[in-house]
């Protein structure tokens, strides 16, 4: 397996497809999921004659199962040490979700002189938790119940959550089963007290200020029907950075990039290409 060893000694894994010198994609993958999750995504650049990398971030997949650093600063770095490493340059960043937070505080704090783009699919930025200066979070008891319905039976809460993830509750909805089962092969890959300390670090961070700060073209995508991140976060996300263009999809759900890959990617090779 390829890994590179972040500062603290975790082993990050990562997936690395593509001519060395065509122009690297780095895809970060949402909680509690693994690099496996691009699949699509991965396939299609990589068809289009890019470079495709996608890590398994720390206490996920088939990274280290670390107690330590379950957070966005070190999460970020760890991303860093990764395109350092492969020595990344002009790299566009994809982020769904948390790997939506992760890859705007890269971006924002380490990827100055080697990040030329980011896109942010359902990613949690601005902030997901209700406070007093970001009204449309959640409560911080439903985060609280996610931790407790992780603690209490893992295996059945992952089994349970794909269904609102990829929109299967709606009317009309057709279950698959094993896009369903691949979520939860996935899931739990990782390690639990990792995904448990994943929670508030997706949910409690405010990347206000990396939203700000991030200079590079930012591209905002988000399905209206998202039952995990409200879709006002990427109106709010679109109006803090400097250089955004939005777009949203009626009806389509937080796994969009699975459940809808032709579109997404459509909306991704033209951001790229313009």
């Amino acid at each position: 397996m390829s890994t590179i060893r972040a500062g603290d000694g975790a082993e990050i894994f990562y997936k690395d497809w593509g001519p060395r010198d065509a122009t690297p994609i780095v895809f970060h993958h949402g909680w509690p999921l693994s690099g496996d999750d691009w699949d699509a995504q991965m396939l299609f650049f990589l068809g289009q004659g890019f470079r495709v990398i996608a890590h398994d971030r720390r206490g996920h997949g088939r990274s280290s199962q670390i107690a330590d650093g379950h957070d966005m600063d070190t999460y970020a770095a760890d991303v860093a040490a990764l395109v350092s490493d492969l020595d990344l340059r002009g790299a566009i960043h994809v982020g769904h979700s948390t790997g939506g937070g992760e890859a705007a505080r890269y971006v924002a704090g380490h990827g100055s002189q080697r990040a030329a783009k980011l896109v942010l699919i359902g990613a949690v930025p601005p902030t997901l938790v209700k406070t007093s200066a970001w009204p449309d979070g959640a409560p911080l008891e439903v985060f609280d119940g996610l931790r407790a319905a992780l603690a209490a039976n893992r295996a059945d809460f992952y089994w349970t959550f794909p269904i609102p993830f990829y929109g299967y509750n709606r009317d009309g909805a057709v279950l698959n089963e094993a896009v369903r089962s691949n979520w939860w092969r996935q899931a739990m890959m990782g390690a639990a007290n990792a995904q448990y300390a994943c929670i508030k670090a997706f949910s409690e961070t405010d990347f206000s200020a990396d939203l700000r700060a991030i200079d590079a073209p930012v591209l905002i995508l988000h399905g209206e029907d998202d039952q995990i991140v409200p879709v006002a976060n990427a109106h709010h996300t679109a109006k803090l950075v400097k250089t955004g263009t939005l777009k949203t999809w009626r009806g389509l759900p937080h796994g969009m990039a699975t459940t809808h890959a032709d579109r997404v990617n459509a909306a991704l090779l033209d951001f790229i290409k313009a």
